[in-house]
């Protein structure tokens, strides 16, 4: 049988080693150059970047705790002799050794600094999806006219839309390539303004594979602070923004342009600058590989190694790495095979068919003996953390709206049965309901009715002129005689009215000529503080991400947040709401941190568990809010319930800090 090999290996000079790097003598057949950099800068974290280590004598040189340098050796040692074993490790778990081997030789410096920035930015795009509906909706509900279940559904397609994105993106990235689905995915992302949500799992995946396994955990995390600041953007901008509803202009009253439509331009900009960057950004080498292109992987390889040390001042190291063995799957032959036959339709569907096949089967792998149990206790947790965030995060303004509405509805004032005889309204109406009343010969000019009812109210001989009216109805009234010019008020605000002799002209008709101002500034706020809020937990769990590990960072946080849930039923202010939704922000963002950290280094399908997300978040954010109003213990129940389930499964994790990323 013909060496499923041949062909796979890069050489670069002499050397007739297995799977060997450099040509020097070396741990089993790995050979590194004698001179090769150490790697002090590597070892540390980067928060002590700057320092010059070569004057300072390492501190626990007196005290028998080995140098890191001694300890990656040591590492690679044991690698290189689990690797000699031969079948005692599979093929790609071969690669994966391998590659961490020459990650560390890369360093960790400019390169990856350059593409944090850069996926950062998309990252922060799909935050900034997140809330754009939610902050654009109480303006354009104007422009566009809106019912209520109009708004409640373009609000659950945002998260439908990312949940399809994010599975199919997800799949398609480890077959076609994580940098070309990611610039795809962020190009839909600026042409459709933001309804299909597919960088998340790509992000992840892609920036991990240029992370070596000591600076994963950290980076990741820091990462993870970007999808918080597009939270932070987005209700900042919306903030300054959107409340200048007299922003624009108008051409009828068809075509409004308003400030919510700048909104959502600025929104687009972190998407349309990663897409800028990520065109000078190479592909993962790690994809390379597993596909057999390992002409442009050592390229990529060589290009991270020499932008680190040319930027840490050290130009003269030489890339030594001569050889990467990676397999050559059944697949990839496949379409080799076919690509060689038939029309170009025919050789395109074959393409297509089998890269299906391809997403299908690594969905299906996660059903595996090895990936079962992984991928189900990842489930349940991505979907227990989703669903009570997510509506939560619902919850809480709505709740705050709800409040405003009761102490607004409780300053309300009632008229009953008042005669009102030629009489001239000059000044506005606000929050008030009049019941049995009779208005004869009444002039209502040039005034703006507010949360207004009249309830069986007889209107003869009256005129309406130059009226702007929010929430205001005719109910079972009689209107005789009367004119109106130049209002607002047309059909749908006469609820089974008699209308007699009356005549209505000018009528100024379409839903933006509401002049409820409310754009409820507050709610814009609130939702800033709650961003604002993840910056501190961001920063703790980044630090503390690889000291105290993934799984207790995961669990801890669930469970102190649902503590957080527990104090819902103590709040019946607007302010205490406010703290407590910041307070559950700051906490559960660690466990987002860490959540996204182990599902990349156990490789259980990032897109599919960040489809399951978005789904509990369509779950969550559409049951939560219907019970404000009604009761509170519902949702504080739910989402406690939710927490503590998916921060107990956390704890049963396996501890992925010195996993090598498969």
């Amino acid at each position: 049988m013909a060496d499923p090999y041949q062909n796979n290996v890069y050489h670069q000079g002499g050397g007739d080693s297995y799977g060997s790097y450099g040509e020097g003598g070396g741990h089993d057949g790995y050979g590194y150059q004698a001179d090769y950099p150490t790697q002090e800068e590597d070892a540390a974290s980067d928060a002590t970047e700057g320092h010059d280590e070569e004057d300072q004598m390492y501190e626990g040189e007196y005290q028998g705790i080995p140098h890191p340098d001694e300890v990656k050796a040591a590492q690679r040692a044991a690698r290189a002799k689990t690797r000699a074993a031969g079948s005692a490790v599979s093929e790609l778990e071969e690669l994966s050794e391998q590659y961490e081997d020459i990650m560390e030789d890369c360093g960790h410096g400019k390169f990856q600094w350059t593409l944090f920035v850069v996926l950062g930015l998309a990252l922060m795009a799909d935050g900034v999806e997140c809330f754009v509906v939610a902050f654009v909706l109480p303006s354009a509900e104007k422009d566009l006219c809106l019912s209520n279940a109009e708004k409640g559904m373009l609000g659950l397609t945002v998260f439908l839309s990312m949940m399809v994105g994010a599975f199919l993106w997800g799949g398609l990235a480890d077959k076609v390539g994580r940098r070309r689905c990611l610039i795809v995915a962020l190009a839909i992302n600026c042409v459709f303004a933001f309804l299909i949500g597919g960088t998340v799992p790509i992000v992840y995946s892609y920036f991990s594979e240029f992370l070596q396994m000591d600076k994963r955990g950290e980076h990741l995390s820091w990462l993870c602070m970007f999808w918080m600041i597009g939270g932070i953007y987005a209700s900042f901008t919306a903030w300054g923004i959107i409340p200048r509803y007299g922003w624009g202009f108008s051409m009828g009253t068809e075509l409004q342009f308003h400030s919510w439509r700048v909104f959502v331009l600025v929104a687009a900009l972190p998407a349309i600058s990663s897409l800028v960057g990520l065109t000078f950004m190479p592909e993962s080498p790690r994809f390379l590989l597993e596909t057999a292109k390992h002409d442009e992987a050592w390229m990529i390889l060589k290009q991270v190694h020499d932008t680190n040390w040319r930027a840490k001042g050290q130009p003269e190291k030489v890339f030594t790495v001569t050889h990467i063995k990676a397999p050559k799957t059944a697949e990839d032959e496949f379409i080799e095979i076919q690509s060689a036959t038939g029309t170009a339709l025919q050789r395109w569907a074959v393409r297509s068919l089998t890269l299906c096949k391809l997403v299908l089967k690594n969905v299906a792998s996660l059903l595996s003996a090895e990936l079962r149990f992984a991928t189900l206790f990842m489930a349940i947790i991505w979907f227990c953390m989703a669903f009570s965030y997510y509506g939560l995060s619902v919850w809480f303004p709505d709740m705050i709206k709800h409040l405003q509405y009761q102490e607004y509805e409780s300053k309300v004032k009632v008229f009953h049965r008042e005669r009102v005889e030629n009489f001239h309204f000059n000044f506005s109406l606000e929050n008030q309901i009049h019941k049995e009343g009779e208005y004869i010969n009444d002039s209502f000019i040039k005034i703006e009715m507010k949360s207004v009812r009249f309830e069986g109210s007889l209107f003869e001989g009256c005129r309406f002129e130059d009226i702007r009216s929010t929430d205001t109805v005719f109910e079972n009234c009689t209107i005789r005689f009367t004119r109106f010019s130049d209002t607002d008020l047309w059909e749908e605000k006469f609820i089974d009215c008699r209308i007699e002799n009356t005549t209505f002209e000018h009528n100024k008709q379409g839903c933006h000529l509401d002049t409820m101002e409310e754009n409820d500034v507050l709610i814009y706020l609130v939702s800033f503080l709650g961003s604002l809020a993840v910056l501190p937990g961001n920063i703790i769990s980044a630090l503390f991400m690889e000291k105290i590990g993934r799984v207790k960072i995961i669990g801890g946080s669930m469970l102190i947040s649902a503590g957080c849930t527990f104090l819902l039923f103590l709040s019946f202010s607007q302010s205490a709401i406010i703290a407590l939704q910041c307070l559950f922000c700051g906490v559960s963002v660690a466990a987002w941190n860490g959540i996204q950290v182990v599902t990349v280094e156990l490789a259980t399908a990032f897109g599919l568990l960040n489809a399951l997300c978005k789904l509990a978040a369509v779950l969550g954010s559409s049951i939560f809010p219907s019970f404000v109003g009604v009761t509170r213990a519902v949702p504080i129940l739910l989402s406690f319930t939710a927490l503590v389930c998916g921060g107990l499964v956390a704890l049963r994790l396996p501890d992925t800090r010195d996993k090598i990323l498969q």
